[in-house]
C-alpha cells in the first residue's frame, strides 16, 4: 500500500485541511424536510428526488467547513432504485466538493460475499465510489479480512463497529467471557488490523465506530486502539456532549470524527437557531455546523488543528 495515500492519511490531511474532525450525517427524513423541498407526493421516484437535492443543498453549505460526510443508506434504500440512485447522485456531488465520503451500510458476509460488498462501494474505481464503509465485525475476523484487502488496495477504508450509541447495544457488545467484553476482543483486532495499515500520521485504514454515549468506554477504547481512528456517533440528538467525546481525540487532534446528523441537517427546526431557519434553513445549517466546531475545539484536542 502506498503510505501516502492510504485512507488514514488522507483522511488526516483532509482534517489538518478543514481544522476540525466534524462528520455530517447524511439522514434525509421526508417529515423533516424544509417546506420548500416537499415533493409534491410520496411517490419513490419524487421523495428520492427531494432526497437528492436536500443533501446536496448541505453539502453545498458544509463542503467549506468539514472534511468529511457520511450518507446513511437506509433512508435512500427505503425508496428503492429511485432511492439507490439518489444516492449515488450524493455520492458523486460530495466526492465533487471535495469531501471525504462515509457510506454507512454496516455490511459484512463471508467469503467471496464480503469481497463483493468491498469491490462494490470501496474506492474511486468501485461502483459507490466511497472512501470508506462501516462494517459489523459479527461473522467472525475471517470476514473483515477482504474489506481490508480491497481498502489496502483501493487506498479507501473501513469503519468496524465495536461500541454503538444505542442502548440496546451493550445487551451484546457487553457480554464479558474469560478473555473479557466482546466488544474489547473486537478493538483488540481492529487495532491490530490498523496497526498493519498505519500511515505517515500513525493511523491506519481500519477505524472503529465507538458511540459518544459511553464516554467511559470511549476513553478506554482510544487507550486499547492507539493507531485506529475512531467514527463517534451520538453527538448532539442523541446526547453527546463535546465534553463526552473529548477522550476519542489524540493529542495532536486527530484520531476522531464525531458525527453529526439531525443536530446539523434540521438545524432550522431548533429553538437556537429558528430565527436564522426562517429565512434560510441552509444557513442554519452552516451556524450549526460552526456552533459544533467551535464546541469539539473548546472541549478536546482539536482545538490544536486551529494552531497547526
Amino acid at each position: 500500500m502506498d503510505r501516502l495515500r492510504g485512507f488514514g492519511d488522507r483522511l488526516a490531511e483532509a482534517v489538518r485541511r478543514r481544522g476540525n474532525g466534524v462528520m455530517v450525517g447524511l439522514d434525509p427524513r421526508l417529515g423533516l424536510l424544509p417546506e420548500a423541498l416537499q415533493p409534491d407526493n410520496a411517490s419513490p421516484r419524487e421523495v428520492a428526488e427531494a432526497f437528492r437535492r436536500f443533501c446536496c443543498d448541505v453539502i453545498d453549505v458544509v463542503a467549506p467547513l468539514v472534511p468529511i460526510v457520511k450518507p446513511q443508506a437506509a433512508f435512500f434504500e427505503e425508496f428503492g432504485p429511485a432511492g439507490m440512485e439518489a444516492l449515488a447522485e450524493v455520492i458523486k456531488y460530495a466526492r465533487h466538493k471535495d469531501l471525504l465520503v462515509v457510506v454507512d451500510g454496516k455490511r459484512n458476509d463471508i467469503g467471496s460475499t464480503a469481497e463483493a460488498y468491498a469491490r462494490g462501494y470501496l474506492g474511486a474505481d468501485s461502483a459507490w465510489q466511497a472512501d470508506a464503509l462501516t462494517v459489523s465485525p459479527y461473522l467472525g475476523d475471517d470476514s473483515l479480512t477482504p474489506f481490508v484487502d480491497v481498502a489496502r488496495t483501493q487506498h479507501a477504508g473501513i469503519f468496524v463497529l465495536v461500541k454503538t450509541s444505542n442502548p440496546g447495544g451493550a445487551r451484546w457488545q457487553d457480554v464479558r467471557s474469560e478473555q473479557g467484553a466482546i466488544y474489547q476482543l473486537v478493538a483488540e483486532h481492529v487495532e491490530a488490523l490498523a496497526a498493519k495499515t498505519v500511515g505517515d500520521a500513525g493511523l491506519g485504514i481500519v477505524g472503529a465506530v465507538v458511540g459518544a454515549t459511553y464516554p467511559t468506554q470511549l476513553a478506554e477504547l482510544r487507550a486499547a486502539m492507539p493507531h485506529a481512528w475512531l467514527l463517534v456517533p451520538g453527538f448532539g440528538s442523541q446526547g453527546g456532549t463535546a465534553r463526552d467525546v473529548a477522550a476519542a481525540f489524540l493529542e495532536t487532534g486527530l484520531g476522531a470524527v464525531v458525527n453529526n446528523s439531525r443536530g446539523i441537517l434540521f438545524a432550522y427546526q431548533r429553538s437556537e437557531y429558528r430565527e436564522i431557519g426562517t429565512r434560510d434553513w441552509q444557513e442554519a445549517v452552516a451556524q450549526a455546523t460552526r456552533d459544533m466546531i467551535d464546541q469539539l475545539a473548546a472541549e478536546t484536542h482539536a482545538g490544536r488543528l486551529r494552531r497547526n
